[in-house]
This record gives C-alpha cells, structure tokens and sequence, in this order.
C-alpha cells in the first residue's frame, strides 16, 4: 500500500491532542468541502483530510498507524500481516462505513445556504462514493457478485445532510486485481437539480492465499521437489486457480527455477489470461530409512559432483 501522512494532510504534530484534531478536521472540512469549496482539487484534498480523520480520531486505530513509522507521502510500504484487514479500511481509500457527519457538516449549513443562493437552480452532480471490496483469490478468478450496505450522506431539498442507507449490487467481472478501480456509473450521490448522480467506485483488495501469490494477472505457485526430481526430471500434478494440471520437471532443475504454465493465471480482457510460474523448492527428506541411507551414503560416495567448486575458483582468482 502507499503510505499517506495523515499528521501533515491535517496540518497538526504527531502528539496533537483528540479535540486539535477535530478542530483541524472541521476546519479542513469548511475549506474543501466540493460543494462550498472554489479551491482547485478540493474534492480529493476533501477526501483525504475525511480518510485522515477516520483513523487519527479512533485511539486503536490511530497507534495502529502510528506504529507503522514515517514513510514519504506516496512510498510502497509493507504493514505487518492483518494490518491492512484490521485497520486498512481508512488507509486503502475513502469509505463512509464510520465517519463522522455531526463532524464533517458541522457549521457547513450556513455556507451550503450561501452557494444554493449562489447558484440559483444550476445542476449539481451527485458525489461519488468509494468502497474497499475484499475478495478470495477464487472469486476473483471467476467472478463474483457482491451486496453491500451502506450509510451514505444525502442532502434533502433545504441543502442539508442526512445519513441514508443505501443497498447496492454489482458485478465484480472475472479476473479482477488486486488493487483495481472499478466504476459503477451512476450508483453514487443523487444529483441536485437535475444533475448526474455520482459514481460508485469499487476498489478491489484480494486476500492472501495460502498456496499462490498473485502479481498483476500472473500467479506464482512454490513447488517443492525431492532432489531426485529435480535432477531426474519428472511430471508432477499441480493446483492452478482453474483446476489440476500435469506439469513436467525437465531434469537438471534447480531450486528458484521458474517453471511457466501459460494460460493458467487469472483472466484478462478480451478472453486473454495471465500465466503461473511454479518456484521449484528442493525439499529433502528428514527422516531415513536404513536402506534410503546407505543409498545417499554410496551417492556420496561415488559422485563427483562439488556444489562448492566455485569458491575454489574465486579464491585462485583472489591470488
């Protein structure tokens, strides 16, 4: 994920106390609020300083984010396992789910009255709404339905908010990735005046899964191997998103090799489909019987094999 400074986007030190924070927030909120605001890009700074909030505001949450230490704005950070489970909702993008509207509108009714009156029966767009969808590795390979519910602001017709359940239903197509953006036209905010409703924006967080790693539509499986395997060469059967398949093992393989499997990674666009790389891992045995050890021990024996022949060589290169 990338890391936001939450501390900077709200103008206030790392120990500024609960009630700083909400004055910094409705401050904040006033300025960039898209309805009010004139400022360029005040909807996403809107946005952010809401993101913000969510977690400086919530204890547990806030020593969460804390603990993550300081990063640039915008550098790929890596948060300890069910980080992003437990606490990502406010770091992944902005949600409705917890925020607080007493806070946000707060003495933003005057200045919604003054540009109603501004802009007499000009159509405003409705406000887009964006929500973290998390998905198994299988849903995302074929495709998923999802329903959510959600509380979301809503102005009646004097220009004030109000929280309004909304249900809504979706699509997730096949082969969705993780951290894809995906647009529900027209299932955001009602306009005002005649104007467009807003979008519904999904954004896509795939779980981990216990046996494949994914990059993009690529999927990477690790294989292990017993060493005669690797050196023998074999045909092995091997799980995939869609289903088992043979997978043959030339000999000679080693540890780290990546062995292609094409088509066999999550759909992409037009009927086309990432690939899976199997990692070969050389596992050996841990316990012997007394044959399988006199078998290694005549191998040792007689092999002439030195894995460590390269050290000679540099030393002699050293001299």
């Amino acid at each position: 994920m990338k890391y936001k400074d939450y501390y900077k986007i709200m103008g206030v030190e790392k120990n500024a106390s609960a009630e700083d924070i909400k004055k910094a927030y409705r401050k904040l909120a006033r300025k960039y609020h898209p309805d009010v605001s004139k400022e360029a890009g005040a909807e996403e700074k809107f946005k952010d300083v809401a993101e913000a909030y969510q977690t400086l505001k919530d204890p547990e949450k806030r020593a969460a984010y804390d603990q993550l230490g300081s990063y640039r704005p915008g550098e790929e950070i890596r948060p300890p396992p069910d980080w992003q489970k437990q606490y990502g909702d406010g770091a992944s993008g902005f949600s409705f789910d917890d925020l607080d509207l007493s806070d946000l509108f707060a003495g933003l009714q005057g200045g919604f009255r003054r540009a109603e009156r501004e802009r007499g029966k000009v159509p405003i767009p409705g406000q887009d709404y964006e929500v973290s969808v998390h998905l198994a590795l299988e849903e995302a390979y074929r495709g998923t339905e999802v329903n959510l519910e959600l509380a979301v602001p809503e102005y009646d017709a004097n220009g004030f908010v109000h929280r309004v359940p909304r249900k809504f239903t979706a699509r997730i197509p096949k082969g969705a990735t993780d951290g894809q953006r995906l647009r529900v036209p027209g299932k955001g905010g009602k306009g005002i005046n005649g104007g467009r409703d807003g979008d519904l924006y999904f954004n896509i967080v795939l779980h981990p899964h216990p046996l494949y790693r994914v990059s993009g539509h690529d999927v990477y499986l690790d294989l292990p191997l017993a060493p005669w395997e690797a050196v023998l060469g074999t045909s092995v059967e091997v799980p995939t998103p869609g289903g088992r398949v043979r997978l043959k093992v030339p000999p000679g393989t080693h540890a780290g090799q990546k062995l292609r499997l094409p088509k066999r990674g999550l759909p992409k666009p037009r009927d086309a489909q990432g690939d899976l790389y199997a990692i070969v891992q050389i596992v050996v045995p841990t316990v012997l019987s007394e044959r399988e050890r006199a078998l290694y021990k005549e191998l040792a024996d007689n092999s002439t094999f030195n894995p460590r022949g390269h050290f000679e060589q540099e030393v002699k290169n050293a001299s």
